[in-house]
């Protein structure tokens, strides 16, 4: 008997789910819990597992789409039971949009006219190509417009783009030397060059940065570009980032701390770490000063509704992980309870659980307070964006010896830049700075017991 296989609910507030991937294609076996297709929330990336073993006979969501929870994506069954499915209904990802569809005909432009239309030119009479005709002549969206308020056969003109393609300047030429404007005389510029009114309407004022871009987003028709849509992380990311921006009135503090003592204390005890099955690393250090801190000022593991003010009770701390498609912030519940060990397996854990797509939805929720770790990457410090709904997040900057001034002397000491970024809506600056020393403190007189 088939078996339905649905569009999981990861998470209570979860309402859809995109398929990212096929793992698995039509006719091949699978067995019960092996990973059948990937997809992405608003929340997680996550492999499904199939739920029955057999073979899958059918997709009915393609790579790409998204559909309603407890929806049925794919079908598994007999081989005989296998479906021959169209060409475009197989798990194959959308094709990147072309240039036509990311700089579409205008909407109050004209229909093209049928080929058997007539149309005289400079008092000549020809034959009007059709649409089809138009673009067997390479040329963008725009350049057909031109051609269609100017009563020009972009076949009769040599395109100097990529493989002939016809640009802007190409079919503004033509129509400057005369041979392709109307005989109403509405020319789209005057004798000298200048721009008629009617350009601008037209779009054909539109500036260009010089890079191949116009001011309005799209590409240049005569510029080499690759377009590729957004993937769903990507989307939901640039999203809660913009909404962040909006929300919080964002102020960032940065301090230099010395990691010295952090450093002989890891170097101390990173073979003991080893034998437990776990890394020393200073994301661990960081996280139990920050969690000191954030004892001491409650206010910084807040957040606001409204004109109420919510102390939270936990200390949650998100750690962004870096992936390929984009950034991850899995959360560490009762990060208060754990000592040093416990946050070093934690870290481990979800870090590494993130990048190979195992984490459960509740683990990306309720966070209170944010670490994200640019210096991994070289980086001196950054200036963080607020995960929303917190007001606060810290930016640990590359970990890295350094001369600096030490009683009157230059010495060399294991440094970093720390950022606080803070929502100074709830967060005053000097509960900002009161915060950051306390966590300098702690980082440069660390006590490992």
């Amino acid at each position: 008997m088939p078996t339905p296989v649905l569009m999981p609910q990861m998470g209570e507030s979860i309402a859809e789910g995109t398929i990212v991937r096929w793992i698995k294609k039509v006719g091949e076996a699978v067995d019960r819990d092996e990973p059948l297709f990937e997809i992405s929330t608003d929340k997680v990336d996550a492999e499904i597992p199939a739920p029955a073993a057999g073979v899958l006979t059918e997709i009915k969501v393609k790579e790409g789409e998204t559909v309603a929870v407890n929806s049925v994506v794919a079908t598994i069954g007999a081989a005989s039971e296998v479906s021959k499915q169209e060409p475009s209904q197989s798990a194959s990802a959308p094709a990147p949009p072309s240039l036509d569809s990311v700089v579409p005909r205008d909407a109050d432009a004209p229909p093209a006219k049928p080929a058997a239309t007539s149309r005289k030119t400079n008092g000549r009479t020809a034959s009007k190509p059709a649409e089809d005709d138009s673009r067997k002549q390479r040329s963008s969206p725009l350049v057909r417009r031109i051609a269609r308020d100017n009563d020009v056969d972009i076949s009769q003109i040599h395109g100097s783009g990529l493989g002939g393609r016809v640009t802007k300047n190409d079919i503004l030429g033509y129509i400057d030397s005369g041979v392709g404007t109307r005989d109403s005389g509405s020319g789209t510029r005057d004798s000298l060059g200048a721009e008629a009114p009617g350009a601008k309407a037209a779009g054909l004022g539109a500036p260009d940065s010089g890079l191949g871009i116009r001011d309005s987003g799209g590409p240049d028709p005569g510029f080499r570009v690759e377009i590729k849509p957004l993937s769903v992380m990507r989307k939901k990311i640039a999203e809660h980032m913009v909404m962040s921006r909006r929300t919080s009135a964002h102020v960032h503090s940065v301090f230099h701390v010395n990691f010295s003592t952090v450093e002989r204390i890891r170097q101390q005890k990173k073979a003991e770490y080893e034998q437990l099955g776990t890394k020393l690393t200073y994301m661990a250090f960081i996280a139990k000063a920050v969690v000191s801190a954030l004892r001491r000022f409650p206010i910084v593991n807040a957040s606001l509704d409204g004109d109420n003010v919510i102390y939270k009770k936990d200390i949650n701390l998100g750690i962004a992980v870096a992936l390929e498609s984009g950034l991850i912030v899995p959360v560490i519940k009762h990060a208060d309870e754990k000592n040093l060990l416990g946050l070093s397996r934690a870290i481990a854990d979800i870090a590494t659980r993130a990048r190979s797509k195992q984490l459960k939805p509740e683990e990306v929720h309720d966070g209170t307070f944010t670490i994200t770790n640019p210096g991994q990457f070289g980086s001196q410090f950054g200036m963080p964006i607020i995960n929303q709904p917190q007001v606060a997040i810290l930016g640990v900057g590359t970990i890295e010896k350094r001369p600096i001034v030490v009683d009157d002397a230059i010495a060399i000491r294991t440094m970093a830049y720390l950022t606080l970024g803070y929502d100074h809506r709830l967060v005053d600056g000097a509960t900002g700075d009161q915060f950051m020393a306390e966590v300098k403190q702690q980082l440069e007189n660390f006590d490992a017991v």
